[in-house]
């Protein structure tokens, strides 16, 4: 802090400020869902179930990262002991190396205790907040208030969005006050806990709410001919609860996550920056930016209902879907016009707020790109429906084409964003157009609580039909919820590809924050190189010509695909189970005929006890393969590897969720009357291609964004302990134990569930 002028000091304290207004907001939004009327007694009754199931889930799988977190705590403070404490922390204590390493691992471990904390809370409160909106939003319904439901709807998920804002700018911001230019050595603790908790959460809740969607799918609609969520239908209940724990819980703690990550990666890039420059404004700047794109979030968000009755008529949205994406131009036009204004008076330059309005672009972007190959209204998806008129194995096939293809356009819009920081910093250094990219990431985020509210709206407004279906209630009443259960089907198409795109920005950014640390270790980091040395030796870069870096490359880009392999196989072993619990179910005298009601309670432990067996070993996976690649070749060939996921993990995320997206929306427009409607030869096929797409677009795609992540962040931190260790005893041991951490999650993956649960 002594380095800042009395105005930067100021600017940060108000940076506080303005999350703890984040946070009251957050609260208020809370109080203004709770305070609404619940319904019918058969409505409370559904909504009771599915309350109980999710939180029960979501109670289970804390005690499955609770242990894991402890022991890793307990590594990142003792990890300062293997590796020398940085020139800035040696600096901050003096020069007193036992301090340093006292300080800062304490500092480190802290730091990641509060990021999974804080992980964990926008997660957990996110979704009982949703599930508290989602029978307040069927009981506006009931009384034909169309307005009100949506009012509702989307407030309840803007509660996670401001949640996640107010957290995530809180604590990058503290953490920079306390250690100052020491900060890296605990945001990468920061980061790393938060990241770590959005890969159990974003796993688990997928691998559950695909289980039970597939089983219930199924065995339902395929072999029984019944609706969507007929009460009849054992898996009902447990398909409603994974809305919840996969897309509201898991969804969160990823954006989260990713909000988080660009803001560790940018201080990190910004630190080498005033090392360089002696200025500050690298780091106070983009700080400032995420309070302004709070601000306009909080501005945005609040303007929702406003715009069905506005009083200019031209202006009047036409449907829920366009008033939240008038609500996003709003906060998008605040967040450009304040940023230039600071950028122009405080840093007397154009260029950061030009990259933070690429960055808003860039989210921006993928709202008509989603829309384009997953919309019902456009041709991709009337082909795939058409294709369901020559059997299920076409459909499929159709499906997979339209995310083929889609993929290459996302990484398309991706690398315009990222080429813009090049020719915006062209000649000024390298370094500078690596700090540029994070500042795409910084203004692709800056509007998080509008993300995350518009994709916590589509589990809200599907749970809301699903107990209006299940409830029984009237034609009107249902007529609103099918139309905002359509809406919230597109705002979490689109968000999904904001959340990958986020992710590749937010792990470019990291990655080039390694690639800095890793090429100047073993020189004794920039402090002791010089700055004309470190500039030298960054336009080197990683290499991937050499053989070690081919090798790491090569690797790193298989890793995606061995995750999504055991991901989706984990979908598939709980959707067996599923199918044969609803099928014994059926068999009871009673249940298909309406008179005896299904125990829905089986079918929620099955699904549950399946995703906790299948959490630890993913998890393991991501964590210790980056490990062992560093450990047996160097840090070069773990930065190659460390490319290689960012592209194939891409590419592979963005194919397999506009496919799943677009097979499902399919479904959708044969379920609005064409090419035969329900109960058709040709729905069915949809159905079969939407049940095969479901796990891809909600378990394998989503739970990609963290696994980057943590392979970076991990890489990240161990970079010095590599370096520190290289050809001592320790890293054998080290290695072994890696090896068979990575062969026991390989085993695990493909051990039969039904054993492990007998």
């Amino acid at each position: 802090m002594s380095a800042l002028s009395p105005l930067e000091q100021g600017l940060l304290f108000g940076v506080i400020g303005v999350a703890f207004v984040s946070l009251l907001y957050a609260y208020w939004l809370w109080r203004d869902t709770v305070r609404r009327d619940k319904g019918t007694p058969a409505m409370q009754q559904v909504w009771s179930a599915i309350k109980v199931g999710a939180n029960a889930y979501l109670w289970r799988q804390l005690r499955t990262m609770l242990p894991i977190l402890g022991v890793l705590a307990v590594a990142l403070f003792f990890s300062v002991y293997v590796a020398k404490p940085s020139h800035q922390a040696l600096e901050m204590f003096g020069g007193n190396e036992a301090a340093a390493r006292l300080g800062i691992g304490f500092g480190r471990m802290v730091a990641f205790i509060v990021g999974a904390t804080f992980s964990i809370l926008v997660g957990q409160l996110g979704m009982r907040v949703a599930i508290e909106g989602n029978i307040r939003v069927t009981a506006m319904a009931v009384k034909e208030n169309y307005n009100g439901a949506l009012t509702v709807a989307y407030r309840a998920g803007t509660f996670t969005g401001m949640l996640t804002d107010g957290l995530g700018l809180l604590g990058g911001t503290i953490i920079f006050m306390v250690f100052g230019k020491a900060a890296p050595d605990a945001l990468l603790g920061f980061g790393f806990g938060g990241t770590l908790v959005a890969l159990f959460m974003r796993i688990g809740g997928g691998i559950y709410t695909k289980a039970a969607d597939v089983g219930a799918d199924l065995v339902g609609k395929v072999e029984q001919g019944l609706p969507e969520d007929d009460p009849r239908n054992a898996a009902v209940v447990a398909d409603l609860v994974g809305d919840n724990v996969g897309d509201c819980a898991g969804m969160a703690a990823d954006i989260f996550e990713s909000y988080e990550v660009t803001i560790v990666s940018t201080l990190i890039l910004g630190l080498f920056l005033y090392g360089m420059t002696g200025h500050i404004q690298w780091i106070v700047y983009p700080l400032i930016v995420r309070a302004i794109g709070v601000i306009s979030s909080i501005l945005g968000t609040f303007t929702v209902p406003i715009w069905e009755n506005f009083p200019i008529k031209f202006l009047r949205a036409k449907d829920a879907e366009e008033a939240m994406f008038r609500s996003y131009e709003v906060s998008s036009i605040n967040t450009v016009i304040w940023a230039f204004v600071f950028s122009i008076l405080y840093a007397q330059e154009w260029q950061l707020a030009t990259l933070n309005a690429i960055g808003v672009g860039l989210a921006v972007v993928f709202n008509p790109l989603t829309s384009l190959f997953t919309s019902l209204h456009k041709k991709p998806v009337q082909e795939i429906a058409e294709s369901t008129k020559t059997g299920s194995a076409t459909t499929i096939l159709s499906g997979l084409a339209v995310g083929m293809e889609a993929s290459v356009w996302s990484l398309f819009a991706i690398v315009v964003a990222l080429a813009a920081s090049h020719l915006i910093f062209h000649g000024e250094g390298l370094i500078y157009t690596l700090y540029g990219v994070a500042m795409v990431g910084i203004g692709m985020l800056s509007h998080t609580g509008n993300n995350v509210a518009m994709d916590s709206f589509g589990p809200i407004s599907d749970n809301a039909n699903g107990i209006g279906e299940m409830a029984h209630v009237g034609p009107k009443a249902w007529k609103i919820l099918a139309e905002l259960d359509a809406v919230g089907n597109t705002t979490k198409a689109i968000t999904k590809q904001v959340a990958i795109a986020s992710a590749v920005v937010a792990a470019t950014s990291l990655f080039f924050s390694f690639v800095a640390d890793a090429l100047t270790l073993p020189y004794g980091g920039l402090a002791k190189m010089g700055v004309s040395e470190f500039l030298k030796l960054l336009d080197q870069g990683i290499p991937v010509s050499t053989l070690t870096g081919s090798i790491g490359f090569l690797l790193g880009g298989a890793l995606p695909y061995l995750f999504s392999s055991f991901s989706l196989r984990a979908v598939a072993r709980g959707a067996n189970l599923v199918v044969e619990e609803v099928r014994k179910q059926f068999r009871v005298k009673g249940v298909l005929e309406g008179t005896v009601t299904p125990d829905y309670g089986k079918v929620v432990s099955i699904t549950t006890a399946a995703a906790q067996k299948e959490l630890v070993s993913l998890v393991a996976l991501s964590v210790a393969l980056p490990l062992v690649v560093g450990l047996i070749f160097d840090v070069k060939a773990l930065g190659a590897f460390l490319a290689g996921v960012i592209l194939s993990g891409q590419l592979l995320a963005v194919f397999m969720a506009i496919a799943g997206g677009a097979l499902d929306n399919a479904k959708k427009y044969i379920e609005d009357g064409n090419f035969g409607g329900k109960g058709s030869a040709a729905h069915k096929c949809a159905v079969e291609g939407d049940t095969c797409g479901d796990p891809l677009k909600d378990t394998a795609g989503p739970a990609l964004n963290p696994m980057i992540k943590v392979v970076n962040l991990i890489s990240l931190l161990a970079a010095p302990l590599m370096v520190e260790s290289q050809g001592k005893a320790g890293a054998y041991v080290a290695l072994v134990l890696l090896l068979a951490v990575l062969v026991w999650a390989i085993w695990q993956s493909k051990r039969d569930v039904s054993v492990s649960l007998g």
